[in-house]
């Protein structure tokens, strides 16, 4: 500890930084930071920083609002975008109790929790999500305007656009973060950003540097970005499909058997199988806002059938394909339901929870389903044994509060705090009047 200090110490001296940003999220995934001078790094990594959490929601009542945020020195980057006056530097930050115990309304300590878990199986839990957002036309609201006409992997020219997508891998590869891909994606105004595959709480942390870094390079270009999942009417919205694998004690892939068809283990079965038993519970922490629910239709490509394929992207749950020579590294499930309204945290955690039970209880999958699930009647569905998922944030909600294993991996806190919250959400949804009810009604 006392060489990563040194060290610290020694970049921040040689880079100028002035300035470090403690982050952290509230229950609800947003991102919070407290700025401390540079020169108090050592006293932060030994004894912490105050807060008043009771100004978080969720965190803590009035009575009892101080917190303590520990940063993770694993963490420290340099901002890239930070300019010589004023340079700053982020680390990200686990959230005690005064009494210097780990808070447990905390997200990242919830997935770290989750993650030992698994450890005690003993595996590790890889995740790779494709992160999807919009770019659209300040100044046009109550329109949301796209910035572009373009559709899927168009070839774009220079753009506005185009230079805050560059500018943010440019970014993320400083800070130490990697990129897989960049493209335009099917809706106008839509693009993409995958995560290359690393350990869940790692691309968790790197998913709030994505969002951030996004925002700084659209900010005075007169262009927003929202991570909205569906801002628009009429066209695909955003989703956050993340491909994840479990790496056993030796470091291979759990996932991967050369003797299966789609190449999968037993282990990835059972996973698999978790997931479709939780599904209907799941989509609540991975789909958290009133608008998930307007994605999660038929026909744009999201799914809304709890059933899993290779070459059926109407399915909850996709095998990706993968070449013979990566069979072994490659082997994994893309969960499609989450969207980047969610808590990274709490969706891996929840996800991570769900597959895990699956394993425990050694759950058996369904067979996979191949053709277009948004084709089949209910008859067919009903006979395939296929169940949806819930048509909205309040069904979801419930089927949460009633599934006792996603309820314990998150813990008494952070459900209490997120059942009341989204219920809140509802009912102030219930209470507005929407454009289409005036056009319809009027």
């Amino acid at each position: 500890m006392k060489k990563d200090v040194k060290r610290l110490k020694e970049v921040i001296e040689r880079e100028k930084v002035e300035f470090l940003y403690l982050l952290f999220t509230d229950i609800a995934g947003t991102p919070k930071k407290v700025t401390i001078q540079a020169a108090q790094l050592e006293d932060a990594l030994a004894h912490g920083v105050w807060f008043d959490g009771s100004s978080i929601e969720g965190f803590a009542r009035i009575c009892e609002s101080d917190m303590l945020l520990r940063p993770d020195i694993d963490t420290f980057v340099i901002l890239p975008w930070s300019g010589e006056a004023g340079r700053a530097a982020q680390m990200i930050c686990d959230i005690y109790t005064p009494e210097e115990k780990p808070f447990p309304g905390d997200p990242r300590g919830c997935l770290k929790r989750t993650i030992a878990e698994a450890k005690k199986l003993g595996y590790t839990y890889q995740v790779g999500p494709e992160v999807e957002f919009f770019l659209l036309d300040e100044g046009q609201e109550p329109n949301l305007v796209p910035h572009d006409e373009r559709g899927y992997f168009d070839l774009a020219v220079q753009s506005r656009a185009v230079k805050i997508c560059q500018d943010t891998v440019r970014s993320l590869q400083e800070m130490g973060i990697r990129c897989e891909s960049y493209h335009h994606e099917v809706s106008h105004g839509q693009h993409e950003i995958d995560l290359f595959y690393d350990d869940a709480l790692r691309i968790a942390d790197s998913i709030l540097s994505l969002k951030q870094a996004l925002e700084t390079h659209a900010s005075g270009t007169g262009l927003k970005v929202t991570f909205m999942p569906k801002p628009i009417f009429g066209i695909n919205g955003s989703g956050m499909h993340t491909h994840q694998s479990l790496a056993d004690k030796e470091g291979s892939n759990a996932f991967y058997s050369a003797k299966d068809e789609y190449g999968l283990s037993p282990v990835a079965y059972q996973f698999l199988a978790g997931q479709m038993k939780h599904a209907r519970s799941l989509v609540a922490i991975v789909a958290p806002t009133v608008n998930s629910y307007k994605r999660l239709v038929p026909g744009y490509e999201a799914p809304v059938y709890i059933c899993w394929g290779r070459i059926n992207r109407s399915a909850l749950i996709r095998v990706p394909q993968v070449t013979k020579s990566k069979g072994a590294a490659g082997a994994r499930l893309e969960l499609r339901c989450p969207d980047p309204s969610c808590n990274p945290y709490l969706a891996f955690a929840s996800m991570l929870a769900a597959g895990l039970d699956g394993i425990k209880r050694n759950l058996r999958s369904p067979k996979a389903v191949e053709e277009n699930v948004y084709h089949f009647d209910d008859l067919k569905l009903a006979s395939l044994k296929i169940e949806t998922l819930p048509t909205n944030l309040k069904e979801a909600v419930e089927e949460f509060e009633k599934d006792r294993v996603l309820t314990s991996a998150l813990g008494e806190h952070i459900t209490e705090y997120f059942v009341r919250a989204k219920k809140q959400e509802w009912k102030d949804f219930l209470l507005q009047v929407t454009a289409w009810e005036v056009e319809q009604y009027l």
